[in-house]
């Protein structure tokens, strides 16, 4: 028998795989017959069932026997005689006689089918599973079964044909006849004991594979094979597409990134719009979680009859207030600065003499100048510019004058800069009876810093590390000023000679004479505080870095119940109440809301201004508004708001969904009396909280209280500032006048961070810049016809009035984007409140510096770079009045206009489109 060829195991299950087909003969007793055995094999090659993983060996023994082609298919006793036939031919062949032929081939058939016997025996007494056999085939055509086998493997290793048959060819010498044995099996090893190679393969063909011709006769298997390829590109596609889908839409934040929400309950934050709650519904949470009897329990808690800025009695409110906004998983921090304020003397006292009696009052004016002036008394009314060009219009000197004024209208810090202006020695304040129902010897506290935060560190956080430049505030007054109780005053009025006073003053007093002499003297301390200003927040789940901020002061001269725990209990309230309409009521608001407590706040709001100071550069870029709760409930008949332009429609619009406090109706309908601008707004006044951050960080803010009609609430820097004493100011309503400047306040900063655009209205200073800008041009035609000589010819007011067109254009080009924009598109919806924010910041004058005057607004600071004081100097031109400068008008004329043109190129877009749009 020829050599054998070994293949690699596991062939025959590619060849039967592939479904090859061979011709098939009735059965006899001399037709060939194939046996094929499966064994069991261990995967390293071991036998038997010691073997591990088990794999299928399977072994076909074909022996086919012709003369030529036709004979493939005779019996095989008809191919003995031409076997001998060729054997005496060729000399043999090697193949033996017919009848040894047919005995060696009949005893390996037994062979085999004795060793299939015992392999199955083996492999039920291991319980393995049944044997894998090839049918017997008779005899074909040994030529097409070698290309068919080849053509097989071929298509399914898509390569050149491999060895995974044993062919033993074996020709005779003369050519035409051949004895061919083809042997297939996995395991050659078994067979051969090596890696013998045949010497006679011939795998070329001139027959086309039956694989071939049968799929070429089946058409519509190819069409089947084309449709599956196309169904599954497609579905490829589609999974790739939602995969990366998913990717774009995965959460830039994580309930891990909020840790108060996770400790409770794990929130999923979005980059794509936080679902949006009806605001019907976010209106009725608040108002469900906020209730009197909450408020009363909060008071208890605030309640403190000693808490001044950096005393024991203020470090425990502190810790109250980390306590709450811990509890409510706000994750509080504290913000820690080292000011310096003016104390009243340790030792001996402040005190003046009049007409021989000499008084000590223990009230006192931090940030007086300290030391000794003599002059004489004039009564000055309120202290306002108009007031004391009433008394220059009588002929009375002011200069080295000692002026008494009354508290109220403005605050002390002005009325003390006024009498500055008027070379006045020094200033004495009290509160009149007529406008303050106190009793006679009620002591007065405050300050007198024109601005606001420490006065010796302007411009700069008072950080412990700060290197501060040796340097004061500019508001620092260089006047002796001292507050007097109204029995003091009452003394020194019931003296005064002179002239009456004016009949538009509605008073009896008279102005004093050069024989009204006085002695005031003033001996104030510095010292340095400890302060710590507390703060906690809870955070958006689209625009987190976009916030709102509700402050309330914290510290007070004395008890402070209105001045400061009122506003402290319904800062933390709200803490509380939107706290749990996040965490229970699935609220997710876009933006994130800041709560502070702050501290100094008696001196000046030093502790917010500090706070401002330290991060001006992100609260001006990230703040979209400061909502202040300090003195927000001082009466009940009237409500007063203070704001900027920017928020009068907001204010105008939750004024309208606000109950009032006896439920009859809206805070609109009950007190706006159907004019808003006369009856509720106000100007927002330099000693009030939200003051800085409008006119110092151009944050919109805004202030708000409920009052006592016209009249200012009496108690305000006093010992006096008590529960009981604002109980009968609001007939026992504290707690329910409470909620309701508690959903005012709570609706408008929930309305902020719950929209997508944020509700900021810029016709109101479209309106008050054409207002400025037509004042100034009248002021200046008149001037130019008048006195030409006072100002330089090439003057003109147009730059101004066409940078204030230019506002006005891209105020309507921001319109025309708002409507063309879709308002879910994250990134174009920011970029939309970042323009709308800019325009508060870009009011602030960039040719002006915060150390020498702070409140850089344009329209609502104050300083010689504001629109008013442009206007003003120009009555000053017109008049020839001491103090006029046209060099300087023209100067803060030229500035002011670019300022102007600066924030509508700003508000207008992208710079490329600028030349078109504005």
């Amino acid at each position: 028998m020829a050599h054998e060829r070994g293949c690699p195991r596991g062939s025959l299950a590619l060849l039967s795989s592939s479904s090859l087909s061979l011709p098939q003969h009735d059965q006899d007793t001399d037709t060939v017959r194939e046996t094929a055995e499966v064994k069991t094999e261990s995967s390293q090659g071991g036998h038997g069932p010691a073997g591990g993983a088990e794999f299928v060996e399977e072994s076909l023994s074909m022996q086919f026997v012709g003369r030529n082609k036709d004979e493939a298919s005779a019996p095989l006793g008809g191919s003995i005689a031409a076997t001998e036939h060729r054997r005496r031919r060729g000399g043999g062949g090697g193949c033996g006689s017919a009848e040894e032929e047919s005995y060696k081939y009949t005893q390996r058939v037994q062979g085999h089918r004795h060793l299939v016997k015992k392999s199955r025996e083996r492999e039920k007494l291991r319980g393995a599973q049944p044997r894998v056999t090839v049918h017997p085939m008779r005899r074909v055509s040994c030529e097409a079964t070698m290309d068919q086998a080849r053509t097989t493997i071929s298509k399914f290793l898509n390569g050149e044909p491999h060895s995974y048959t044993r062919f033993n060819l074996t020709q005779n010498m003369e050519g035409d006849t051949s004895q061919v044995e083809m042997k297939l099996s996995s395991d050659m090893d078994e067979e051969v004991g090596g890696n013998g190679v045949g010497d006679h393969l011939n795998h070329n063909s001139p027959r086309k594979p039956h694989m071939a011709q049968k799929l070429r006769r089946s058409p519509k298997h190819l069409c089947f094979m084309a449709v599956a390829t196309l169904l599954i590109f497609i579905i490829g596609y589609l999974i790739g597409y939602l995969v990366q889908r998913k990717k774009d839409l995965t959460p830039g934040f994580s309930a891990t990134s909020v840790p108060y929400l996770k400790e409770v309950a794990p929130v999923p934050y979005e980059t794509g719009a936080a679902p949006l709650m009806n605001w019907g519904n976010v209106k009725k949470l608040l108002a469900q979680k906020l209730s009197a009897s909450n408020f009363e329990a909060a008071f208890r808690g605030f309640t403190s009859d000693s808490h001044r800025a950096g005393s024991l009695g203020d470090e425990v409110l502190r810790d109250t207030v980390i306590k709450k906004f811990t509890e409510y998983r706000m994750h509080p921090w504290t913000d820690v600065h080292f000011v310096k304020v003016q104390d009243p003397p340790a030792s001996g006292s402040n005190r003046f003499v009049f007409n021989g009696t000499e008084e000590r009052p223990t009230g006192f004016l931090s940030y007086s100048a300290n030391g000794i002036a003599k002059g004489t008394v004039v009564y000055a009314h309120y202290g306002q510019e108009d007031d004391l060009k009433m008394l220059v219009n009588k002929n009375l000197d002011l200069s080295s004058k000692v002026l008494l004024v009354r508290a109220g209208k403005i605050s002390y810090a002005e009325k003390v800069a006024n009498a500055a202006k008027m070379n006045a020695s020094a200033v004495l304040i009290y509160a009149d009876p007529t406008d303050y129902s106190i009793e006679d010897n009620t002591q007065l506290f405050g300050h007198v810093h024109m601005g606001s935060g420490d006065p010796y560190t302007p411009g700069f956080p008072s950080f412990n590390h700060t290197q501060f430049p040796p340097v004061k505030s500019s508001g620092l007054p260089k006047i002796l000023a001292q507050t007097i109780t109204p029995a003091m005053a009452t003394n020194i009025l019931r003296q005064l000679g002179g002239q009456v006073a004016p009949g538009d003053w509605a008073c009896y007093n008279k102005l004093g004479d050069e024989t009204d002499s006085i002695t005031v003297e003033v001996n104030n301390v510095i010292a340095e505080k400890k302060i710590h200003n507390v703060f906690g927040v809870i955070k958006g789940f689209v625009d987190a870095d976009r916030y709102v901020v509700i402050g309330a002061q914290r510290d007070a001269w004395g008890p402070g119940f209105a001045a400061s725990t009122v506003g402290t209990s319904v800062l933390v309230e709200l803490a509380r109440s939107i706290s749990d309409m996040v965490k229970n009521d699935e609220f997710k608001p876009r933006r994130s809301i800041v709560f502070a407590s702050f501290s100094a706040g008696e001196y000046g709001s030093v502790g917010a201004t500090e706070w401002l100071e330290g991060y001006m550069s992100t609260l001006g870029m990230k703040a979209c508004s400061y909502i202040n709760l300090d003195g927000i409930v001082t009466g009940r008949s009237g409500f007063k708001v203070a704001a900027s332009p920017l928020m009068h429609k907001l204010i105008e619009n939750m004024l309208k969904q606000v109950a009032a406090p006896n439920k009859d109706g809206t805070l609109f309908s009950q007190f706006s009396k159907g004019d808003l601008k006369k009856n509720i707004l106000e100007p927002l006044q330099m000693d009030n909280a939200a003051y800085p951050f409008l006119a110092f960080s151009g944050i919109p803010s805004l202030s708000f209280r409920f009052t006592s009609g016209d009249k200012d609430y009496p108690f305000f820097g006093t010992m006096l500032d008590t529960q009981e004493n604002l109980n009968i100011a609001t007939v026992n309503q504290v707690p329910q006048l409470a909620v309701v400047a508690a959903q005012f306040a709570g609706q408008i900063a929930l309305r902020l961070v719950h929209d997508h655009l944020l509700q900021m209205d810029l016709n109101e200073y479209s309106d008050s810049i054409r207002l400025h800008v037509s004042q100034i041009q009248l002021k200046v035609n008149n001037i130019m016809r008048m006195k030409p000589q006072l100002l330089p010819k090439s003057l003109t007011v147009q730059w101004l009035m066409s940078a204030a067109g230019s506002f006005t254009r891209a105020m309507q080009k921001l319109g025309n984007d708002i409507k063309n924009t879709d308002l879910d598109n994250i990134e174009k919806c920011r970029i939309l409140n970042d323009r709308i924010m800019a325009v508060e910041r870009n009011f602030l004058s960039p040719y002006v510096s915060p150390t020498d005057r702070p409140f850089r607004h344009i329209l609502l600071g104050s300083g010689a770079h504001t629109l008013t004081a442009l206007s003003n100097h120009l009555n000053i031109l017109r008049t020839d009045s001491h103090g006029a400068d046209a060099d300087l008008f023209c100067t803060q004329f030229a500035l002011a206009t670019w300022t102007i043109q600066g924030c509508a190129i700003s508000l207008a877009g992208d710079i490329w489109a600028l030349e078109k749009e504005i």
